[in-house]
């Protein structure tokens, strides 16, 4: 079950996906993590998720990710006294906490935080940015404002904050009671939502305590104002280009996906690119050219994962959505200009004996032109490290540790395989040897380069590097 690319593939379950069956077919198509969005899965639909794919996992003998993706806060207006109404531009609209059912001139708005917060010049943007607000004057409980872009407004219309800091938790009640329910059920990854500032994530990590990874969707510009100090806490990061465009100008958000996928690589922090990918997928049997085209770009990027949202949730096409993906990361990855682009990008190791080791490995194995990259892993911090160089053989990661393993198919080029961890230097080798070549990376006779830390199974101790033959005669 080795992919033909390096680079992953999410795919979101739910209704178009929820039958054993059609997981497996994802997974066989090229779903390597499988998202959970718990905004619309409750706790038992969650439960029965995980045992299926850890079926499927135990029947095809490969680590798969689960990826549970927190809703966050949801910020909505009230309702209206006929359901809707009709802004005009350059007209005056009150957000109170009055909660009488409102009308063109005013609506409740029943977060007492946001009317705390706000301050003359902010802006509002409803119904996903279709009404935009600006603030004229604001108190605890009122803010008055001049609609910038009317339209219908109808009841309970998301509400969004380009300009403004919310003091609120990124974890609602909900969260919480969904974040326990994931770190029950062996979620490998949680995502958070509304993530504004460091603290957001260092509260969700208090929770977690190192049994799932922290994977921040970078979806607000407060945000990417803060990016290098999230990413300090954070063990992967979701460029969540839907709301990005909602609170940022739309043609800002190409260029901070290449930004954050290059700062994401310059850290060694796994990166995924999400949302809208092959949208017309959720009813077409085939996607539109420019969607191809953004697909290529993420991979070309260097993205270690790209993700499909509806299209493998809600479609009517999800095993179709999937394979065209895989298929798209296949062909971008052996375009001649792929290696020219990643190579380009690559940044300069950090002054760590890991970062040192890992650097070395790369140029080793191309100069050389080895089969494989083998790292013997506990933690998966070595092969991570390994991933940021973007070697081009690729890298099996060996650990004893189902859940490492599990959390490695967010990574680049990373192909995992749990087994006994290794005795002594001799039976590393043999071992990388033996597994690389029934792994289908590599061929009798042919080197390998194996990577490892010496105590075994001791975290973060990356130290020694061994090129080893694939010794002839059966596996």
């Amino acid at each position: 079950m080795r992919r033909q690319r390096r680079t992953k593939i999410v795919a979101t379950l739910g209704p178009a996906s929820s039958d054993p069956a059609v997981i497996e077919q994802l997974f066989l198509a090229g779903a390597d993590v499988f998202r959970i969005n718990m905004s619309h899965t409750t706790h038992e639909a969650l439960g029965q998720f995980v045992t299926d794919i850890r079926a499927i996992e135990e029947r095809y003998r490969r680590p798969i990710g689960i990826l549970a993706d927190l809703q966050g806060p949801k910020l909505r207006i009230a309702a209206f006294q006929d359901g809707a109404t009709i802004l005009k531009a350059g007209a005056q609209f009150v957000l109170d906490g009055d909660p009488t059912p409102g009308d063109a001139s005013r609506v409740h708005l029943p977060h007492p935080e946001i009317l705390a917060a706000l301050a003359a010049g902010d802006t509002l943007l409803l119904d996903d940015g279709k009404v935009r607000l600006k603030v004229l004057s604001a108190t605890p409980d009122r803010a008055v404002t001049e609609v910038v872009v009317g339209g219908r407004l109808s009841n309970r219309k998301g509400v969004s904050l380009p300009d403004t800091l919310i003091p609120a938790s990124a974890l609602t009640p909900k969260d919480r009671a969904d974040l326990d329910a994931a770190l029950q059920a062996g979620a490998d990854w949680i995502a958070l939502s509304f993530v504004q500032r460091p603290e957001d994530v260092a509260e969700a990590r208090k929770i977690t305590r190192g049994r799932a990874g922290i994977l921040v969707k970078v979806e607000k510009p407060q945000a990417v104002a803060r990016l290098a100090e999230i990413m300090e806490l954070s063990d992967a990061l979701m460029v969540a280009r839907g709301d990005l465009g909602v609170e940022l100008p739309l043609e800002r958000v190409p260029g901070l996906q290449k930004q954050m996928t290059r700062a994401a690589r310059r850290s060694g922090t796994p990166v995924v690119v999400a949302t809208q990918m092959l949208e017309s997928m959720i009813s077409s049997p085939v996607p539109t050219r420019a969607e191809v085209s953004d697909v290529a770009t993420a991979v070309f990027e260097g993205a270690d994962a790209i993700m499909l949202s509806a299209e493998s949730a809600a479609g009517q096409y999800p095993v179709e959505a999937v394979a065209t993906m895989n298929r798209i990361a296949e062909e971008v990855e052996s375009d001649p200009t792929y290696r020219a682009v990643i190579d380009a990008q690559r940044p300069a190791p950090e002054p760590t004996t890991a970062d040192a080791i890992a650097a070395a490995t790369r140029q080793i194995a191309e100069t050389l032109d080895l089969g494989a990259v083998v790292c013997w892993t506990a933690s998966g911090a070595t092969a991570v490290r390994v991933a940021r160089e973007r070697p081009r053989p690729l890298i099996i990661a060996l650990t004893p540790n189902p859940a490492t393993g599990r959390r490695l198919t967010l990574s680049w080029g990373v192909h995992c395989v749990v087994t006994e961890d290794a005795h002594d230097t001799g039976d590393m080798v043999d071992r990388a040897c033996e597994l690389a070549q029934s792994e289908g990376f590599a061929r009798p006779g042919q080197r390998i380069i194996v990577v490892a830390g010496v105590p075994f199974g001791t975290p973060g101790a990356t130290n020694m590097i061994r090129i080893a033959f694939v010794p002839s005669g059966p596996a």
